[in-house]
């Protein structure tokens, strides 16, 4: 008996064995880390989806990060892209992502080496810079909204 291929996506990649997360599954696939998978969309509904699936302690944090978000730039443009929720301003591009690892949840400021203080997570990419938020550190909200307020103002990334 032949032994069958994994099912592949788009560019031969393998597919998760459950089928596309649509945004009312009350139960999305968990990804490494406990990233949740969520299917690319613009809009508050996808982000809302993926912070209720982000795992435990996460939870808290995403709401927290999408609250001073909101409050920091009321006119934020959201949307789920690479199983991430993305910040941004229309016209201007994406200025902030976060993502779930097993130990932290990583926020990434697109063009964080013009924050000032700069972020402390360096990258290999030139101007990207991190804020890892892990289950027993305190979140700065002040510190946060201040780079937040200075990123939304910066050109982003790629079209919001």
């Amino acid at each position: 008996m032949k032994a069958r291929k994994p099912a592949t996506g788009r560019g031969g990649r393998s597919t998760p064995t459950e089928s596309k997360e649509s945004l009312g599954n009350a139960n999305p696939v968990l990804l490494s880390g406990g990233n949740p998978q969520i299917a690319k969309a613009d809009g508050d509904a996808p982000v809302q989806a993926y912070i209720a699936a982000m795992p435990g302690w996460k939870r808290d944090v995403g709401l927290r990060l999408d609250a001073l978000m909101v409050s920091t730039v009321p006119d934020v443009k959201k949307a789920v892209k690479w199983n991430s929720p993305f910040y941004g301003i229309e016209g201007q591009g994406w200025f902030l992502s976060f993502h779930c690892f097993t130990k932290y949840v990583k926020v990434t400021f697109f063009r964080g080496t013009s924050l000032r203080p700069v972020p402390p997570g360096e990258s290999k990419q030139r101007e990207v810079r991190y804020v890892d938020i892990h289950e027993d550190d305190p979140l700065d909200a002040a510190q946060l909204a201040t780079w937040i307020e200075q990123a939304s103002r910066l050109p982003g990334w790629g079209a919001a």
